[in-house]
Order: C-alpha cells, then sequence, then structure tokens
C-alpha cells in the first residue's frame, strides 16, 4: 500500500496487509457499528499469531484499550493499540464466526464468515495458514455480568469511529468485516441493518 493510501473493505469480506515494525494500521467505521474481527501474524513466522488469551491475561482486562501491547502466542509484543476513536466498544472473547455458528442459528446453506475470510485474504498473498486464532474484534459490544454470564448488548459504536495500532514487529494484519446479520435476540453484533464496509489505512 502507498502511504496513507486508504482501503475499503466491503461489507462481509476481509483484506490483509503488511506492515514493517514502526508502521501504523487504522480501521474505522464509516458507518458505525460494524465489528471488526483483526487478527495478526508474524510475517517472517506465521506459525505466530496475535492471541487475544495471551494479551488479555497479561493486561488484565478482557477488553483492549488504548496503551496496551497486543502479544502473540510467544506472549511477544506484536502491536500497540496506539488510539482508540471508538470509546472503548471492543471484544476480545468472541471467536471468528464460521459455518458451523451460523448452522448452529439455524442458517441453511453458506454463509460468509470471519473464519473464512481470514483463510482468503492470507490465500490471496500465498499463505496457506491451518488456525484461525482467537480475534480482537474492534467496534464490537460484550459484557460480562456478576454471575458470569456473556452478554453482547446492542452496538452503539458511532460512525467514523476508529482504532489505530503500530506494528512491533513486521507483521500481516487481517481485517474482517464480519458478516452476522442473523436476527439472533441478544446478539446483534452488528447494526440493525445489517453490516457494512470498513476503511483501512497504513502509514
Amino acid at each position: 500500500m502507498k502511504p496513507m493510501e486508504k482501503v475499503t473493505v466491503p461489507a462481509k469480506q476481509g483484506r490483509a496487509f503488511r506492515l514493517n515494525a514502526g508502521q501504523s494500521i487504522t480501521i474505522e467505521t464509516p458507518k458505525g457499528s460494524q465489528a471488526a474481527d483483526f487478527f495478526a501474524f508474524n510475517a517472517e513466522n506465521v506459525g505466530e499469531w496475535l492471541s487475544a488469551n495471551h494479551t488479555w491475561v497479561t493486561t488484565f482486562n478482557v477488553k483492549p484499550r488504548q496503551g496496551d501491547q497486543l502479544l502473540s502466542r510467544f506472549r511477544r509484543p506484536m502491536l500497540e493499540f496506539e488510539k482508540d476513536g471508538a470509546e472503548g466498544t471492543h471484544d476480545m472473547m468472541i471467536a471468528a464466526c464460521d459455518q458451523f455458528r451460523y448452522e448452529f442459528f439455524g442458517h441453511e446453506g453458506h454463509h460468509p464468515s470471519c473464519s473464512e475470510n481470514l483463510h482468503l485474504a492470507m490465500r490471496r498473498i500465498g499463505y496457506q495458514i491451518d488456525v484461525v486464532p482467537q480475534p480482537v474484534n474492534f467496534f464490537t459490544n460484550t459484557a460480562v455480568l456478576e454471575d458470569g454470564s456473556f452478554v453482547s448488548p446492542p452496538n452503539t459504536v458511532a460512525p467514523g469511529s476508529f482504532v489505530t495500532l503500530k506494528a512491533l514487529m513486521d507483521v500481516i494484519c487481517v481485517v474482517s468485516a464480519c458478516p452476522f446479520d442473523l436476527p439472533v435476540d441478544g446478539w446483534p453484533i452488528n447494526s440493525d441493518s445489517g453490516p457494512s464496509e470498513l476503511v483501512v489505512s497504513v502509514q
């Protein structure tokens, strides 16, 4: 990508972006309320990937926060959460949606998913991966209640909200505009009007 070139990730699709150490990636939800599943891999060894679990067990918070370092499964810093323009509405608990998730909710036939988007985005740039890591879900509204229940209230992220992350090593990032659009009570994920595009820039 050219410096500050903006790339639109169409609704229900994913795209991969390579960053050198020191570069930053900004992800924006132009229409608001669009979940962005975010994955990252060490560009020199895709067997090392961003691990939400290793991150929150180190930051002691199940949501990524401005200033946090996001760690790999080897507990090495991969990215720094430089700027949060979405008022903290993010998640590290929801697994990437896949075909079986949609079937669980009663959908028949093929449905786009963040898992499929990840595999396709990596194949487009020449990588075959055998894992779907737990993503960091930007612009995703979740809460853990006192009794341990896990809920996803309506997505209230405003139009134009964004996040900026700085690469601490050479990385390949994948951004998926989450395709979830099923009418499931208590689990809206995206806007009531359905999935929308994301805009990504690298500098």
